[in-house]
């Protein structure tokens, strides 16, 4: 199975193939600020199983920290994805895959939430623990 997805204006083109390693929100800042809402919806994808159809010479990069690669497109600004390269994930926005059934699962980083969430899924304060953070989960 695979999924199509754009930037905002159609410049850049995706494809995610097989199946999202997970699916959930993120709180932190940094994806708030980058996203623009007050919560991320993402999709995680093994490295390999995203790919970019056209457009790749419209794409431009940011980099603020070693773990994540933002990249959008330099024509309209449209938030494409985060390469976690240490990770072997990519994180591609939920709304860039419009025909992806959206079925998060989790909460990460609800410790810095400014949007109180009661969905009944799993709040972690930070990561999982197999991602490199304390894999606590805090109450709703």
């Amino acid at each position: 199975m695979s999924h199509a997805g754009s930037c905002f204006c159609g410049a850049v083109a995706l494809v995610v193939s097989g199946a999202p390693e997970a699916m959930g929100y993120c709180h932190c800042r940094s994806c708030r600020s980058w996203s623009g809402g007050p919560v991320n919806a993402f999709s995680l994808w093994k490295v390999g199983t995203v790919e970019i159809v056209s457009g790749a010479e419209n794409i431009a990069m940011y980099q603020k920290t070693p773990l994540s690669e933002r990249q959008y497109c330099r024509r309209c600004g449209g938030h494409l994805l985060t390469n976690h390269q240490p990770l072997g994930l990519v994180d591609v926005f939920a709304a860039t895959i419009p025909t992806l059934h959206f079925v998060p699962a989790v909460h990460v980083n609800y410790a810095e939430t400014v949007l109180p969430m009661r969905d009944g899924l799993p709040k972690l304060r930070d990561f999982p623990a197999e991602l490199g953070g304390s894999g606590e989960i805090i109450a709703e």
